[in-house]
């Protein structure tokens, strides 16, 4: 297994993630202020404006970390996650766009500020995991490019995501979470039970991984891909939406989006369904 000082930590992937951040932020800004109904069902029981509002409270925690404030006590597990975003939304009852489009562009340049002067080679993000401060910055981005498009989704907009901001937040952001976090975080134990397979998953435009899932445990190692069930080369967007339950895995397949070989390709289906994200 690679230490999780292996992933995010480049000399100059916080640079990167703040040019994609202010890049990106522009447009959710936009696209959260132009919502015509924050009462609209966005992603599960969530509404839009409960989007937006979540989105804030990122930002909010995300900053904290950087700049070695307290963050939430959570569990970054799927029903760690739901409970503390579920805590967080109860205590704050703004839903109006416009006032939560400010919110976001004021953290915004808050994060941005404090990015720029973090000369810390790790900071305590939640659940006490230890994170290099571009991986948090990653997460963040991550964080936008996901919950922009259950925005745009849900009203009908446009929501191009580059593929260097989807290589950056995965790279970046998702494989340092995963390095950093207890090995069974982010895998649904009960439907886990017995499931055993290794995929090489190479990113275009980026690098290569190796996802080892291990009855209910999954862990990361950059070495030699050998002995593997499947290898997928995927477009880092749409690996990004499949992996978090946005899209389905056909269309991207279908489309060319991602591609998948070797001996046992078939479990990639059933990783889909073991794989848990907060």
């Amino acid at each position: 297994m690679v230490p999780t000082a292996a992933y995010g930590g480049a000399p100059d992937t916080m640079a990167r993630a703040r040019v994609a951040l202010r890049e990106v932020v522009p447009r959710l800004v936009a696209l959260v202020r132009s919502v015509p109904d924050p009462h609209a069902i966005s992603v599960g029981a969530w509404t839009v404006g409960d989007v937006a509002a979540h989105l804030a409270h990122v930002f909010r925690f995300d900053t904290d970390a950087v700049a070695a404030r307290p963050v939430p006590d959570a569990m970054v597990t799927t029903a760690g996650m739901a409970e503390v975003n579920a805590k967080m939304l109860a205590e704050d009852g703004e839903r109006a766009p416009s006032v939560l489009a400010d919110r976001i562009a004021t953290l915004a340049g808050e994060f941005d500020d404090i990015a720029a002067r973090s000369r810390a080679a790790t900071v305590a993000w939640l659940q006490g995991a230890r994170l290099p401060p571009s991986a948090v910055a990653c997460h963040l981005l991550e964080e936008c490019l996901i919950h922009g498009h259950d925005i745009a989704t849900a009203t009908g907009r446009s929501w191009p995501i580059q593929r260097h901001h989807a290589l950056l937040a995965v790279e970046g952001g998702v494989l340092p979470l995963i390095a950093a976090l207890p090995p069974t975080a982010l895998v649904n134990q009960e439907k886990a039970g017995s499931f055993r397979a290794r995929f090489d998953v190479r990113l275009r435009g980026g690098g290569r991984t190796l996802m080892v899932f291990d009855r209910g445990s999954l862990t990361l190692d950059a070495g030699c891909a050998r002995d593997v069930d499947a290898r997928l080369s995927a477009d880092p967007a749409a690996l990004m939406l499949v992996f978090i339950g946005r899209q389905g895995i056909a269309k991207p397949l279908l489309g060319g989006k991602l591609a998948a070989w070797g001996p046992r390709p078939w479990k990639l289906a059933r990783m889909l369904s073991v794989i848990s994200p907060p």
